[in-house]
């Protein structure tokens, strides 16, 4: 009996809300391709001068330190060079 009891009871309805659609995107644009390459470029641009940057101070520091060696030459092994 309370088998049959369970299957005549109507289960709620099940209620879903749909959300309204975001609208669709724009497409992308020549300019934002453009503006795209330019920052890569800013950006290529700024580490070549920060590489040229440290490099020449590595250079000036090799310089700077050989230069204040009071032994220069008088060395028994051999430098690489590197």
């Amino acid at each position: 009996m309370k088998l049959l009891f369970l299957l005549a009871q109507q289960p709620a309805p099940v209620v879903v809300e749909i959300a309204k659609q975001p609208d669709p995107t724009p497409d992308v644009g020549i300019y934002r391709i453009l503006g795209m390459f330019a920052m890569a470029g800013v950006l290529l641009a700024a580490a070549a001068i920060g590489s040229a940057v440290v490099a020449g101070g590595m250079l000036l520091y090799r310089r700077w330190k050989d230069s204040s060696d009071p032994h220069a030459g008088q060395h028994t092994h051999t430098r690489l060079r590197i």
